[in-house]
Formats: C-alpha cells, structure tokens, sequence
C-alpha cells in the first residue's frame, strides 16, 4: 500500500478557498464589516507586505471570535456540498479515485481549516489534516489551536500521524513552493500536476503563502 497526500487550495480545487469559505460561514453584516477593517492588509498582502499566515490569522479573529463551533461545523457541511462541487478540478478527482482503487491510503493535507475541508473529505473517504481552530465552552476564541497547517508544519502533522517507511511508496500533490516541503518527503512529486523536479524547489524565489 502507498500513501498519498494531496494540498487542498489550488490543488485539487482550481482556486484558493478560504475566503469563500469566510463568506459562507460568517453571518452578511459580520462579513462585510471584516473586509473593511481587514482591507489595508488586504492591500499589505497584495502588496508583498503582509503573509497570508498574518491575514488568515486576522480574518479568523474578526470573523470567527465567538462564533458557535456548531454553526461553523454546518457551514462546513453546506459548503461542501453545495459550493466546491463547483471548483474541483476534475484530474484531481479522478487521481484521488485511481489511488483508492489501488488500496491506497489518501489524504488531504492543508492550510485551510479542517471544519471547511473535513466534510468534503469524509464525503470522499479522505482523512484530512488541516489547521484548527481554539474553541471555549463551544464557542471559537478567534485563534488558531497551534500553528497554521502550512509548509513545515504539514511535514510534521503527516509524520504525526503516519509512519512512511510502512508504506511502499509515498505520492505528493502540490501547487505552490509552500508544498516543497511536503513535495520532499515523496517518492513521487506532482507540482501544478506535472512531475515534481527536486530543482524546481532548489530555484524557487521567497516562499509564497497558501493552502
């Protein structure tokens, strides 16, 4: 049996999801007010200024800061099955598909939350890894439970969670140079679904941030 892992955001979806994912779960006005005061980031990250770690962190504060952890949870199941059905790329799909069919062990492993991702994975008989969310007596803090799921991070949650040497070949899905480190632990790299080049990583610029 092989392991396969597969980043999320631009991966298999054809577009970054975490906003749209903010839209659906957060109440209209709440949402709106956030963009205004997120704004001057908003512009910071376009800029090159700000990371995307830093804007993740603050949307999740002024979005999600005492919002119930069950409200969140069924956003997190609507939107699996009424919004990303629409963004999958279809080779990815069929990739996930050709693993399992080979007995192999497939995850999704990503920046974005777990509540956003999690339905649609269990949907398709994934396990998910992603970033959590710190909650209090059911409702969220507005902070993250550790650290975002994202480069070096997703290396350790996967060496958390599985033992590679168990498994005959380890497959790894990426699009961005935040998936290089998770691209090293593969025997069999796929960048922007094209063969992974130990070089590409060696030449890349600054790590950009993404899910």
């Amino acid at each position: 049996m092989d392991l396969a892992l597969f980043d999320f955001d631009g991966t298999i979806t054809d577009r970054e999801m975490f906003v749209p994912f903010l839209a659906h779960a957060v109440e209209r006005r709440r949402f709106a007010l956030g963009k205004l005061v997120l704004g001057p980031l908003a512009l910071g990250y376009k800029a090159g200024f700000v990371s995307g770690d830093t804007i993740r962190a603050a949307a999740v504060r002024v979005g999600l800061t005492g919002v119930a952890v069950g409200h969140v949870q069924e956003a997190g199941e609507s939107f699996a099955s009424d919004v990303l059905p629409g963004v999958i790329r279809p080779v990815a799909l069929e990739r996930i598909r050709w693993h399992q069919e080979r007995g192999d062990e497939v995850a999704v492993v990503t920046g974005a939350l777990e509540l956003a991702v999690g339905p649609w994975g269990r949907a398709h008989g994934l396990h998910v890894i992603g970033s959590v969310l710190a909650e209090i007596d059911g409702y969220f803090t507005g902070r993250y439970a550790g650290a975002q799921c994202l480069r070096e991070e997703k290396v350790r949650r996967v060496c958390q969670r599985y033992e590679l040497a168990s498994y005959g070949a380890v497959h790894v899905y990426g699009d961005t140079p935040d998936d290089f480190a998770l691209l090293g632990l593969a025997d069999h790299g796929t960048y922007r679904w094209r063969e992974f080049l130990p070089q590409q990583a060696a030449a890349a610029p600054a790590l950009q941030e993404s899910t």
